[in-house]
């Protein structure tokens, strides 16, 4: 399909004097088809094939002057693109690059041309002030040089996310393979700085907007790949069939966010690799912002991002998505105990072109809008002409309830944490009140996501399973409240002035999760920490009751 990756770069400075008309094909002449039973997917192709003999013929009396890019073939352009959720750990190079393989391997299989990964994805989003180290950069080139050496970049884009070093700054980047070339670097333009982010104490943003320079590669990458420079900068890339360009995560945030002056220029895929943490309801303000803005700019937008804990106390919640046209064709899950999960979706570009020329207003602000630099790639992603594929149709959105939220997110934490760190169980003094009950409760979630996820036939939940819950080979993974009695302990410490209430409640919960339940009295070690205190101070602790409303409790609590 391709065979050498040559890259020229055309930027806004050099305008190419080229006229892109569609040509005009005849008809193909119409079929008397027998008098049969047709599937609804044959009903589909044969409906979509009709649709697209006649906006070719509508679409091939135009003609396009386009300034900014390289005439890019409009003739049925259907494309496989991927994204995807990784369960990524901060410095962990080797199981981070494993990950990042497998996604790729599974988008190939697929059929994609085009797959994005998360923010970050080979160091992990996570590294904190490892970032400011020079082997972290290192260790990524050294990722990036595995992917170069073998054949999985062959006939598939590769979006990947990592730190680079420019000119001696740091910036957090999108790097694009293709073939066995590194044919872009695009650094971030805005970084995230408020809440749990920190982003400008390890990166800095790249300032000069719409502006491509080269990029000297280091030697090794550059004996693999035969290129001495790449370029970097703020751009897109443009195929012979295809235009996209990125964002990064914040900058789908920002007020003048890059895809509005990017579909201005002709941009039809966005994508986006994002590092973006749960957050209760967070995920509904992500899915509007993209629908939203193909809503509006017309356009494809893919979101990729981390899913899990991956070394801090934070929990990415993925859910990895394709938009078309104010439309979602793909959704993977928010909440998961997989390590790699790719979402995949065709998409049609020629009904960005479309959906695009009804829009007046859109048109007239592209035709006077500064047009951004592009890449120019000689090389065809669309599928081929004579697929059989069809274009992916729009799904409904699923969203988690706040309660489920509550629940999932920390259980998946829970479980990340608890197979990378090398433990055995968690154990948990439940003394029947909110907090402690509402503990043990999420622990129980996260037991029944893996045993969900072992029944799925997840054979690496399963190997994690075996080893957390000490199993025997060949001794099989049963229910969750199984799994919970070999990996949860739950105890109630009592004294002599704990109720029966809280102690039925501490009981009756565990035995419904399934942990190892004990029931401790605690009164002879109150007893000698008092009689120490008393002895070094000279001073006896006592109890003092005092009848309070509940109204005053309030005040007292509102108050400290």
């Amino acid at each position: 399909m391709q065979s050498n990756c040559s890259i020229n770069k055309s930027l806004s400075r050099q305008i190419p004097s080229s006229t892109n008309s569609l040509s005009t094909g005849s008809l193909p002449p119409g079929r008397s088809f027998q008098k049969r039973t047709l599937s609804c997917q044959q009903s589909r192709r044969i409906l979509y094939k009709q649709n697209r003999r006649s906006r070719v013929v509508s679409c091939s009396l135009q003609q396009t002057n386009n300034h900014s890019m390289p005439a890019i073939n409009m003739s049925h352009r259907l494309i496989t693109l991927a994204t995807c959720n990784l369960d990524q750990w901060a410095m962990d190079f080797e199981g981070n690059l494993r990950r990042v393989k497998e996604s790729i391997q599974i988008a190939k299989d697929r059929g994609a041309t085009y797959r994005l990964g998360p923010e970050l994805e080979l160091p992990g989003y996570g590294c904190e002030d490892h970032f400011q180290e020079l082997d972290t950069v290192e260790h990524c080139w050294e990722c990036i040089s595995e992917l170069l050496r073998g054949d999985l970049t062959d006939n598939i884009v590769c979006d990947i996310g990592m730190p680079v070093i420019h000119r001696g700054v740091r910036y957090n980047c999108r790097v694009f393979l293709l073939n066995r070339k590194i044919v872009f670097v695009r650094p971030k333009l805005s970084m995230a700085d408020d809440g749990n982010y920190r982003e400008s104490r390890y990166f800095k943003t790249w300032k000069r907007l719409r502006y491509v320079e080269d990029h000297m590669l280091m030697t090794a990458i550059a004996d693999i790949t035969g290129q001495r420079s790449v370029p970097f900068g703020d751009g897109a890339l443009v195929f012979r069939d295809l235009a996209l360009a990125p964002e990064t995560c914040e900058e789908l945030f920002t007020p003048a966010a890059p895809h509005i002056f990017l579909a201005l220029s002709g941009i039809e895929v966005f994508s986006n690799g994002s590092g973006s943490h749960h957050q209760l309801r967070k995920l509904d303000q992500r899915l509007d912002l993209m629908r939203g803005a193909t809503r509006k700019c017309g356009g494809v937008y893919m979101y990729a991002n981390q899913q899990g804990c991956d070394g801090n106390r934070l929990y990415y919640d993925g859910c990895a998505c394709i938009a078309s046209n104010g439309e979602f064709i793909a959704q993977g899950s928010q909440f998961s105990v997989n390590e790699v999960e790719v979402v995949t979706a065709t998409v049609d570009l020629d009904e960005v072109v479309r959906y695009r020329g009804v829009m007046s207003s859109l048109q007239e602000q592209a035709s006077k809008a500064e047009h951004v630099p592009t890449v120019y790639v000689d090389w065809a992603a669309c599928l081929p002409k004579d697929t059989e594929r069809l274009p992916s149709q729009p799904i409904e959105v699923r969203y988690h309830d706040p309660e489920e939220e509550i629940a999932l997110g920390p259980a998946c934490w829970l479980w990340d944490y608890l197979r990378r760190s090398g433990a055995s169980g968690y154990m948990l003094p439940l003394s029947g009140g909110a907090d402690s009950s509402a503990t043990a409760a999420i622990v129980g979630c996260m037991t029944q996501l893996v045993t969900k996820a072992v029944d799925a036939g997840d054979k690496l939940v399963e190997a994690d399973a075996r080893r957390v819950g000490q199993y025997k080979e060949g001794e099989k993974i049963g229910t969750p409240q199984e799994l919970a009695n070999r990996i949860f302990t739950t105890v109630y410490m009592g004294t002599v002035n704990s109720g029966s209430a809280t102690k039925d409640r501490a009981r009756k919960l565990a035995k419904q999760i399934g942990a190892d339940h004990l029931d401790v009295k605690i009164d002879i070690v109150i007893d000698a920490m008092a009689k120490l205190f008393e002895m070094i101070t000279g001073k006896a602790p006592r109890f003092r009751q005092i009848l309070w409303t509940q109204v005053t409790c309030v005040r007292l609590f509102i108050q400290f």
